[in-house]
């Protein structure tokens, strides 16, 4: 068999290979291609009705970003950022419903891409290159797209897993010479302090976790030194869980699914994370279909799942993407990630949320304190985690269990924790609501 060997262009080349009607699929996160998407515009004055699909992404791309392209380009997001939120009223962009482990593969059954296009490292001698960051969904759109192009980059790590591809399934090489995207470390506050100490009470030597990114889950990474032998399987590999492996807390010693492995399908954080997982044999980056099915998830005992939601009901629902109709981020791998711990041996999910948020008073325009616990979500919300799928939930005022609980003892466990002010007040809707039929 001969083997093809990629051809080098320009960016420019590369946004002259796109037509209109195309589909294309671009890298998550920091395997954004940088230079493909600050140019697509340029394809704009020839080109109608291309559709773009991303995730997480971290460019302002001006194809999105100035409407006047609207016509041109519309966008379809697995995982909304502000760069999206913030374009979202053009009209050109959209969400697409996923539990992110079978987001490349319905997508895949719904509109194969023409076009592929993401961030690696370049070849190794032997023609092998690095996915680096991210592998949630790259892999599969390598295999599914007509033309694979690799904005190859000597910053990005080299990491290990099944990210790995050879050279001939490459079209074209753009050369880029960019840092690897970072995000700062969110520095927690009183709140997410209170409630990652809560969450790291509950957590016992041997666990394996898995979180996310912002102010709780770094207050709770900052709580677990002290811990032993905990491991890591997780979607998102953050810069707190590097801390904790150099710190000796995490060693996946006691895992029961890969032993001795920080097991993830993407990684986003600070230079020091990069640092850390480039050449690596620990870290396994793999297949996102693969690392967040709750089938998988499920095989490693004693796993812990920690993320956070925008708003509860008192039956449990838990609306973690939108505010009311409007798309804020995303599903991800939410439900995959809290269904999974609970099929696990000893397994645990926790929701966290503060009991309060400061909103804008549509009349007045003053913001205005409300509960983050609610009788009923807004309008439109999404419900991003069932009812049925809820296990732990915490604020800064405790930690409740809703495992196995009924609609009433739910109501009244999660009034228990909602901010005192707005306890009365949700006693007498849980009442309307039929939830409840007296004070307590």
């Amino acid at each position: 068999m001969i083997r093809k060997t990629p051809r080098f262009i320009t960016v420019d080349e590369a946004v002259g290979l796109v037509r209109s009607g195309d589909d294309i699929v671009v890298g998550m996160a920091g395997n954004e291609p940088q230079l493909f998407m600050s140019s697509l515009h340029l394809a704009g004055p020839r080109v109608s009705n291309v559709t773009v699909t991303n995730c997480l992404p971290i460019a302002n791309a001006e194809f999105f970003i100035e409407e006047k392209w609207r016509t041109s380009f519309f966008l379809d997001g697995w995982f909304y950022t502000n760069v999206l939120r913030k374009a979202h009223d053009h009209g050109n962009i959209s969400f697409i419903p996923n539990h992110l482990h079978l987001a490349g593969k319905k997508r895949l059954f719904h509109r194969p891409p023409r076009i592929f296009v993401t961030a690696a490292t370049y070849p190794d001698k032997h023609g092998y290159l690095s996915l680096s960051t991210s592998n949630v969904y790259e892999k599969q759109m390598i295999e599914a797209a007509e033309i694979v192009i690799v904005e190859v980059n000597g910053h990005f790590p080299r990491t290990f897993g099944d990210l790995e591809f050879h050279q001939s399934e490459v079209d074209f090489f753009i050369a880029a010479d960019y840092p690897v995207p970072t995000i700062p470390a969110a520095e927690p506050n009183e709140k997410d302090l209170a409630i990652g100490r809560l969450i790291a009470d509950q957590i016992h030597d041997g666990d394996t976790l898995q979180l996310g990114i912002g102010g709780i889950p770094n207050a709770v990474t900052r709580s677990l030194f002290g811990k032993h032998d905990l491991g890591i399987h997780t979607e998102m590999f953050t810069s707190g869980m590097a801390d904790l492996i150099e710190a000796g807390v995490i060693t996946g010693k006691k895992k029961t699914l890969h032993p001795g492995k920080h097991v993830c399908c993407f990684a986003l954080g600070e230079k020091k994370l990069y640092d850390y997982i480039d050449n690596n044999p620990a870290v396994m980056i793999l297949n996102g279909n693969y690392v967040n099915d709750p089938a998988v998830i499920g095989r490693n005992d004693n796993q812990v799942s920690i993320n956070s939601t925008i708003e509860i009901d008192l039956t449990g629902q838990c609306c973690s993407e939108s505010i009311g109709t409007r798309q804020f981020s995303g599903t991800g791998g939410q439900s995959d990630t809290a269904v999974g711990a609970q099929n696990a041996k000893n397994g645990r999910s926790f929701m966290a949320l503060y009991s309060t948020a400061q909103v804008k008073n549509p009349v007045t325009g003053a913001k205005e304190e409300t509960s983050k616990i609610v009788a009923m979500l807004k309008q439109g919300a999404a419900v991003s985690l069932s009812r049925s799928d809820v296990d732990f939930v915490v604020t800064e005022y405790g930690l409740v269990s809703l495992r196995g609980t009924n609609v009433r003892e739910r109501a009244r466990l999660l009034i228990s924790i909602a901010h005192p002010k707005f306890r009365e007040a949700l006693t007498r809707d849980a009442i309307e609501a039929g939830y409840l039929h007296e004070l307590f």
